[in-house]
């Protein structure tokens, strides 16, 4: 008898990369793309509807992050394991992308094959990283690693992190308001917090500051 093949829910707002991953996926004989989606907001209901084995999230998405994603599955107390596969740098997301409830996290700069293996191991139950930065995590738990300086932005929460990257974009508060269909006076508080925690003295630091690390991360 035939093993029934594990179903998958792609969340990307990419049509090309999707559509890329899938016939990597579909290709194989274990496993099947069974959903796709490029927002959260659809996501959730394409989750409830199909309770998947997997689903693959990258962290920016269309009109929400993939960390809010990772935490709305959770809050649906489904158990469906979550692979982050996204192009944001692991040693920036990779430790929040857990903290939400992702099972797992790979950048899309990886190949085929070790795209295939990430998957594989989550479906098993099993937490993925690559070698570097589980060796990241091990050193955080020794008196070194404790006592490492952290960088400005890992005060940030998640959030923060967010509408910092689209200040970087040069996105105005009505256009940061939009797309996370937030209130204006919602990210002008963020934008607040952002300088308060960064201990940037008016809005022209911060804006520098998030332009120059958009571009680093790139």
């Amino acid at each position: 008898m035939t093993a029934q093949k594990k179903r998958v829910v792609i969340v990307d707002d990419h049509p090309l990369f999707r559509d890329r991953l899938s016939q990597l996926i579909n290709q194989e004989l274990d496993m099947q793309v069974c959903g796709e989606s490029e927002t959260a907001e659809q996501a959730i209901q394409l989750i409830r509807r199909l309770t998947p084995d997997l689903v693959i999230i990258d962290i920016t998405l269309k009109g929400s992050s993939g960390l809010e994603l990772i935490k709305g599955i959770r809050a649906l107390s489904l158990r469906i394991p979550v692979l982050v596969l996204s192009m944001h740098e692991e040693s920036l997301y990779a430790e929040r992308a857990l903290r939400a409830g992702a099972t797992g996290y790979i950048t899309k700069n990886q190949a085929a094959d070790e795209v295939l293996a990430a998957i594989r191991h989550v479906l098993t139950g099993e937490i993925y990283l690559s070698d570097k930065m589980t060796s990241v995590f091990l050193r955080s738990l020794t008196t070194t690693g404790a006592k490492s300086t952290p960088r400005p932005v890992d005060r940030l929460a998640d959030r923060e992190l967010e509408v910092l990257e689209l200040i970087g974009r040069g996105k105005t508060t009505r256009q940061i308001a939009d797309k996370l269909k937030l209130g204006a006076a919602t990210v002008d508080t963020y934008r607040a917090r952002i300088k308060e925690k960064m201990n940037f003295r008016n809005a022209t630091e911060l804006q520098h500051f998030a332009i120059r690390w958009v571009r680093e991360q790139e």
